[in-house]
């Protein structure tokens, strides 16, 4: 039987900070084998143009089944899996090579925007029954976590493969909440690892994704 393989991606600290909670849950899933599966985890800059450039060199090289890369989103509540990538890049921060692009094309010649291939209604509906917060997103923002959602899915629309892809964002740690004095919801770092887990799992076991009510958020 031929072993699929799933490329999982999760972003270096950004914007100052000294963990990102996508990273340390992505991470702590490296080697994790399932029948018929194994799972490749890399880190990503947080730097525009070069994350996408990294992802889709992993992308060629791994020539994964699935991929889904993970982001922090600060103030989110759940594990928001995103249905829509849009062609632009508009930073409201600094990236960690001290770009800020504001409304510029990821891909001058590319579409408005992809849509995941991932069954995202269907991870959202494993990650309840399982107990953890989570939701469909319809927006993955205009940072360095959509420019790669975006990239990711360009790259794959011009090679011609078959692959399931998407973006996970994920709440802050409760370690990062408690500096913070806004006061942001947050999530334990093992509840998030479960969901990315679920995730996986969904994603390689449903092949077309179903409707399921409620699954909306952002």
């Amino acid at each position: 039987m031929t072993t699929k393989t799933v490329l999982l991606t999760g972003f270096e600290p950004f914007n100052r900070a000294a963990i990102n909670p996508a990273w340390e849950a992505v991470r702590a899933l490296e080697g994790w084998r399932g029948d018929g599966f194994r799972v490749e985890v890399r880190q990503l800059p947080c730097v525009f143009g070069e994350a996408n450039r990294a992802l889709s060199a992993l992308v060629d090289e791994l020539a994964p089944s699935v991929v889904i890369a993970v982001g922090q989103a600060g103030g989110r509540a759940e594990i928001s899996v995103e249905r829509v990538a849009i062609n632009i890049d508009d930073a409201s921060i600094l990236d960690n090579a001290g770009q800020q692009p504001v409304d510029r094309p990821i891909h001058e010649d590319g579409p408005a925007a992809y849509f995941t291939t991932l069954p995202i209604k269907a991870m959202v509906a494993a990650m309840r029954e399982r107990g953890l917060q989570a939701g469909v997103s319809q927006t993955a923002g205009t940072f360095v976590c959509n420019h790669v959602f975006y990239g990711l899915m360009h790259h794959l629309a011009g090679s011609g493969r078959a692959v399931k892809a998407g973006f996970i964002h994920v709440p802050f740690l409760p370690e990062q909440a408690l500096v913070r004095e806004d006061d942001p919801p947050s999530m334990a770092l093992e509840d998030i690892v479960a969901g990315i887990r679920i995730a996986v799992e969904t994603a390689l076991s449903v092949e077309r994704d179903v409707a399921h009510a409620g699954g909306a958020t952002h």
